[in-house]
Formats: structure tokens, sequence, C-alpha cells
């Protein structure tokens, strides 16, 4: 008969007893809950009331949209401003006019999102995972960039953009035309890189661990494919965070376009609702109806990447 020799292993040490709230935590811990949500529901109420507004007077005929107290339902519903600003029953220049709006809107605002999201992650891992002489001290003058207001540059990039070479009828020289004002490259590329994008994608970076990217350099990938197929995947939460960030201000921007854009066919989404305001009369329903139409695409794009949005947010300020 043979007998087991005993185990040389040490037992597992007694897991430690699960601590219990006592009635006084819990206590203190609703109160908690109770207090945030009566400091967070007047705030949200605060903000979210302007948009109900807009979306009510929408429906709303001009002379009961500014009758005090606001009509927040409408008493006589009314789908006015939406048919004449698609141009349907006879509104049909307004209709070409405002899907050529949204277009451009479309256009300028994926093509400046996806450029800040493919360079401001470039830039983001030289600055996050590259060592290099005076590194930290380019990317503090870098941020420094964030401090300057943009009137400042206002001039400058307008009369960069004039005298680009060999565009709009430019020399080599940059003169004779108009170079790439009025034109989509100068909607576009101004915007293709931005300081807070960097800063934001470079937080998110420090957070991924160094031995990753190590592992891949021994098994032979280059740094560019660590960039695309290592880096970029780990960063999804803060891509789509920083992608609803630029997409929303290429969207709503209205005083660039508004500086270089001179023919109608390149008119954006806020200048063509600014066509709606003249200077004796204003009409309003067709305004909130084109502003509520505006709006939608920025909310749909909030509502699928929110989660991503909130985690990209939360994990940008780990490590810094």
């Amino acid at each position: 008969m043979s007998v087991t020799a005993p185990s040389l292993r040490p037992a597992p040490p007694p897991a430690a007893p699960r601590r219990r709230r006592g009635p006084t935590q819990a206590w203190a811990r609703r109160l908690t809950f109770g207090l945030s949500y009566v400091v967070l529901i007047p705030v949200a109420i605060l903000f979210l009331a302007p948009f109900a507004w807009m979306v009510s007077a929408s429906f709303q005929q001009i002379g009961d949209m500014f009758s005090w107290p606001p009509q927040w339902i409408p008493k006589h519903p009314s789908l006015s401003g939406y048919k004449t600003f698609l141009g349907i029953g006879g509104g049909a220049q307004a209709a070409e006019g405002a899907s050529r709006w949204f277009l451009n809107s479309a256009f300028v605002a994926t093509s400046v999102t996806v450029l800040q999201l493919f360079f401001n992650s470039l830039a983001a891992y030289v600055f996050a995972k590259r060592k290099f002489p005076g590194r930290d001290a380019i990317f503090l003058l870098f941020l420094g960039t964030m401090m300057i207001p943009g009137q400042i540059t206002l001039i400058p990039n307008y009369l960069v953009l004039k005298h680009v070479p060999f565009f709009g009828g430019n020399d080599m020289f940059g003169n004779g035309g108009h170079g790439w004002l009025d034109s989509y490259y100068g909607l576009i590329l101004p915007g293709c890189v931005s300081a807070f994008g960097i800063f934001l994608m470079r937080q998110y970076m420090q957070s991924i661990p160094d031995e990753l990217l190590d592992a891949a350099r021994i098994d032979g990938a280059s740094e560019f494919r660590i960039f695309l197929q290592v880096v970029l995947p780990l960063c999804r939460p803060a891509l789509a965070a920083m992608g609803i960030f630029t997409f929303t201000a290429a969207w709503e921007d209205f005083f660039w376009p508004l500086i270089i854009v001179s023919s109608p066919e390149h008119y954006t989404a806020p200048l063509g609702l600014a066509l709606f305001v003249v200077k004796n009369r204003t009409s309003w329903d067709v305004l909130m109806a084109g502003s509520v139409i505006a709006t939608l695409p920025m909310v749909a794009t909030f509502m699928v990447f929110q989660r991503q949005f909130i985690q990209g947010i939360a994990m940008s300020g780990v490590k810094g």
C-alpha cells in the first residue's frame, strides 16, 4: 500500500474577510448620490433647454415662436419651416442649396477628422514612446501654442493660403492669383493638426506598457508598423474622443469659412444658415428647422461613440 507524500507547498493564506458597509456608510453613500443628482439635474436641464426650445420652435409659426411664456409644446404644429428649407412645395432652389451646404460640411468635417486622427496620433506616438534630445522641451513649446488666440494667427494664415505657389492662378512665387482661398484645400488643410489632439493622444499613449512595444521590436516590426498595428488598436477610446471633438468643431466652424469662402458652391451648413438672417426680416422658422437638421449629425456621432468617448476622456489623464 503506497502512501502519498505530503505536499511541500505552503498552504495559501486565508482570504481576508470582506468588509461590509455599515448602515452609516450606506446612508452616506446614498446621501452623496442624492446630492449629486440634485446638482446635476438642474444643470442638465439648463444645458438642454435651448436645444429643446429650438426643436419646439422649428414646428411653430413665427407668430407663436416668440410668445411669452414660451410654448414648449406647439399649439399649432407645422412643418412649413422644414418644407421651405428642404425646398418642398415650391422651394427647389433652397433644396439644392441646402443639400450642397450639408455635403460640403460633411466632406470638410470628415476630411479634417480623418487627417487629425492620423497626424495627431502619429505625433503623439513620437512624443510618448520615442526618445530624442529636446523631446519634452519641444512638446511644452508645442503646448504653448494652445494659449495663442486664433484671431492672432488669422491674418497670417490667410496670407499663407493666398500665396500658395501654383494654385489658384499663382506663379512659382505665389503671386497673381488667390491660392487656396475659396477652395476645399483652404477649408481642410489648416485644420489637419491640432495641439490639443496631440496632447490628448500622448496622455493616453503613455498608459501603454513599453514592454509591449519592445516585444514587437524584437519580432522585427518597424516603428510605423508598431504604430499602426499595436498602438492604434489600443487607442480606440482616445481616437473616438478626439474624433468627436474634431468633427464637432469642424462641422460648427463658421468664422474661418466666412473669411476664405466667397463662392456659394463652397458654402458650408453654418454659412448657408446665415443666409436666412437678413437685416429687415429673418426667416426664424426656416432658420430653426435648418439648425435642427444641422445638429442631427453631431448628436448621432456622439450617441454612436458615447462609450468610447467617455472612456477615452477618463483614461487620457491616467499618466502624464
